[in-house]
């Protein structure tokens, strides 16, 4: 596995993966002073793509992804790709997609489990009352991904 870090505006930004695709990508506070001079090859798409995201220049990721985790978990990360940039939807609505409103607990682990940060948007997630819960990146970063997405318009004066 290959690994790279680069400054985002919530942290540094680690990246790990190979040839079969980006199996994690997460955020710390700590500076680290690591932010990666050279990039291996098998991450500069995924290097480029998040830099284009946080730039206002992209709006989903095409490159190949590789995450570790149960079945059940894959299951749930899965349907967390099918919600669109600048849309959220709650852990209620998520549960029902997948067939089982009992399982509520069970799909909010998963998604605080969820290696992919920011590529598998679980930050879309919300409370059923709008709430912004749940958060394994810190509620802070959640607040500022869904601002980034989905900027309040400025109001004109004139």
């Amino acid at each position: 596995m290959e690994t790279a870090y680069i400054n985002s505006p919530l942290g540094i930004t680690k990246i790990v993966g190979d040839e079969d695709g980006v199996a994690i990508i997460s955020v710390s506070d700590v500076d680290t002073n690591e932010v990666s001079i050279e990039i291996p090859e098998v991450l500069k798409k995924a290097v480029l793509q998040l830099e284009e995201y946080f730039n206002k220049k992209r709006t989903d990721f095409d490159f190949k992804l590789n995450p570790s985790g149960t079945e059940f978990q894959q299951k749930v990360w899965k349907l967390l790709l099918e919600i669109p940039y600048g849309k959220t939807i709650s852990y209620m609505d998520q549960t029902k997609k997948l067939g089982d409103i009992k399982a509520i607990r069970a799909v909010a682990s998963a998604n605080g489990k969820n290696p992919l940060w920011i590529v598998v948007p679980c930050h879309r997630v919300i409370g059923t009352n709008g709430s912004l819960t749940g958060y394994a990146g810190g509620l802070s970063r959640k607040k500022w991904l869904l601002e980034h997405e989905n900027p309040s318009a400025q109001q004109s004066l004139f």
